[in-house]
């Protein structure tokens, strides 16, 4: 993007830089429990704001990986920072990983499909990521971590978003949720196979708690003709991403391929249909309206914050505030 540096930039700087049938792998129960539709009329359908295909670029010690979120200026998207997704069989293209680099200010979060990753922090958390797990981690006033493939060869398919936090919790102390795949509750709902990471749909919990922006996260499996709808927040904020087949997004029924970034505007209730089926994530989360400075691995309010954050990693005391 624009203005700001990637975790590549950060190491030029100086500073160390940072498909369905996978679905049921590991889940909490192999055949979802069916729910009750929850239906809303479409013209209560949020609109679409923007489509944009997903840019291939490096990050890391060298991970090939689309962008979709970061890329660009794009509109609405307050608290989301950035997504990234690694989908690839070549092991070249992902072996070196992410070696040891440092946060503030914001959360990552770590979602698989297949293969694995292996998390190590400052703080002393150690977890691996398998197929259908997921990590969330605040990384607040400061952590410095490292994500390594566990494998050297074998198809790499993982997500990351990045999740501001608002002024008042930039500088709380670290926290780490480490969800294996038996943890992430899979429900049958409106006819689609849905993974719950967090937030809540048709009575169930996802088992992501305790973060700022009230989040929602979902990965939906449409089948053939199928639709989903669900109420949100009116003042949250939402996006779709397709991982495989093509979806119809929105009351405007905008076809999207795999690769496809969808934002959503004001509303009350997604709705995502498929002729073919499709897979996709669904994610919303409160906006906190407030300045943003980014840069690099950082994320604070002021410019001057930033400044902080740097200068404090290379004295090192980032981790301590």
């Amino acid at each position: 993007m624009p203005g700001s540096l990637s975790r590549r930039d950060l190491l030029q700087a100086g500073a160390l830089a940072g498909s369905a049938a996978l679905f049921a792998v590991g889940c909490r129960s192999s055949v979802p429990e069916e729910r009750a539709p929850v239906r809303v009329r479409v013209p209560d359908a949020r609109p679409l704001v923007a489509l944009v295909s997903a840019v291939p670029t490096i990050e890391g010690a060298g991970v090939h990986l689309k962008r979709s979120i970061g890329s660009r200026a794009l509109p609405g998207l307050d608290p989301f920072l950035l997504l990234d997704d690694i989908h690839t069989d070549v092991p070249s293209e992902y072996v070196k990983g992410f070696p040891t680099h440092p946060h503030r200010g914001f959360e990552t979060v770590t979602y698989m499909i297949e293969g694995s990753l292996e998390h190590r922090d400052s703080v002393g958390n150690r977890g691996q990521l398998v197929p259908g797990s997921a990590q969330w981690m605040t990384a607040g006033r400061g952590i410095i971590h490292s994500e390594m493939p566990l494998q050297p060869r074998g198809p790499l398919w993982g997500l990351q978003l990045w999740v501001n936090l608002p002024r008042s919790a930039k500088m709380v102390a670290p926290r780490y949720q480490d969800i294996g795949p038996e943890s992430i509750p899979e429900l049958g709902v409106q006819g689609t196979r849905t993974r719950l990471v967090a937030g809540s749909l048709g009575g169930d919990t996802g088992p992501v708690q305790g973060i700022a922006v009230n989040p929602l996260f979902l990965d939906v499996a449409l089948p053939q003709r199928g639709r989903f709808e669900h109420e949100l927040a009116v003042d949250h904020t939402a996006f779709a991403y397709v991982l495989d087949g093509v979806a119809e997004l929105g009351p405007e029924r905008r076809e999207a391929n795999a690769g496809s970034f969808a934002i959503f505007g004001p509303g009350r209730a997604l709705l995502v249909r498929s002729a073919p089926g499709a897979r996709l994530l669904l994610v919303s989360g409160r906006a906190w309206n407030e300045p943003v400075a980014r840069r690099g691995p950082f994320v604070m309010n002021t410019e001057a914050e930033l400044e902080r954050a740097f200068a404090d990693y290379r004295s090192g005391r980032l981790t301590d505030g």
